[in-house]
């Protein structure tokens, strides 16, 4: 048991200390997983993310008649597959739905997203009693996954000059490759949920590379067990992620990468074999694509069947 714990802060530190845009989770290639749902075996549903931001901003994040409103918005159909006690397979397709407006004029773009798929392992499952008989349930779980190019990337909607961030796309052109922890530690009904992603992005066919990207989020949450079958979980945290520059024919990019840290207010609900959610995300500091850009809050629900 220690030695998976000091092997899990290890890894936090290291990752952490890297220098990891397609700006911080907003357009192309955001995976966030938060709580799962509590499933057994097998869960599929349905999951809706709203993000905006602002483009074109000028010294010190002034607006000016180029600053561009840009919403992202993704349906993603998700599910999950345990196999056995020991593996765990996800898998998201998503549908993303952009749009641009700048002095009443209104861009749109929507079409199916970058497909990806994430194995994980489980490396401690444990149950114990503690403190006067109460239990106490950890697991970890390490996985790596690929995002494949099925989404379309428009080498002319990237501005020459590096003036906007080339975040306006559906997808990135590139085969990406994800690496994963998720560590569970719950008291009774009280519990701590951690992720930890590090994605790391290819160059595409056009020779454009977005910034490798990490991301780390922690709630806590109560489980709260109103009924039979009836269970609410509120949760409450913290999100953080950080990109690198993005890479055009091996050109860093100024107007690209930076860090955004992102409070995090939500809940699940489940009854019997039915579970939805949502969570709200607001802004509570960032620093992108060198002030040029500035990101609103996010927000997602979701509706999942277990079975």
């Amino acid at each position: 048991m220690k030695k998976i714990t000091i092997t899990f802060l290890l890894f936090v530190l290291t990752i952490a200390g890297t220098r990891a845009c397609d700006i911080c989770g907003c357009g192309v290639g955001s995976y966030y997983l938060g709580i799962l749902p509590d499933f057994s075996k097998r869960f599929v549903g349905l999951r809706y993310q709203y993000k905006t931001l602002q483009s074109h901003l000028g010294p010190n994040g002034t607006t000016s008649y180029l600053t561009t409103a840009e919403t992202y918005q993704t349906a993603e159909l998700w599910g999950g597959w345990n196999i056995g006690k020991r593996f765990r397979v996800l898998g998201f397709v998503p549908m993303n739905f952009n749009s641009k407006s700048n002095q009443g004029i209104v861009q749109r773009q929507s079409g199916l997203g970058d497909i990806a798929v994430i194995g994980f392992y489980n490396l401690l499952d444990k149950q114990q009693t503690v403190l006067n008989s109460k239990l106490l349930v950890q697991s970890l779980w390490v996985g790596a996954g690929i995002k494949g190019p099925t989404g379309r990337y428009e080498q002319a909607a990237k501005q020459a000059g590096g003036e906007s961030p080339n975040n306006y796309q559906l997808g990135t052109g590139s085969t990406d490759f994800t690496f994963n922890v998720m560590y569970d530690v719950r008291l009774m009904d009280a519990g701590i949920n951690a992720n930890l992603s590090y994605k790391l992005n290819t160059a595409n066919s056009y020779d454009y590379q977005y910034g490798n990207k990490f991301t780390a989020n922690v709630l806590a949450y109560y489980k709260f067990r109103l009924a039979n079958k009836l269970v609410l979980a509120p949760d409450a945290g913290v999100m953080y992620e950080t990109a690198a520059k993005d890479l055009d024919a091996g050109m860093r990019m100024d107007i690209s990468g930076g860090h955004t840290l992102m409070g995090t207010v939500g809940a699940e609900v489940t009854l019997g074999k039915i579970s939805i959610g949502g969570n709200f995300q607001p802004v509570m500091n960032q620093s992108l694509a060198e002030m040029r850009v500035k990101a609103g809050n996010r927000m997602m629900v979701h509706a999942t069947v277990l079975f």
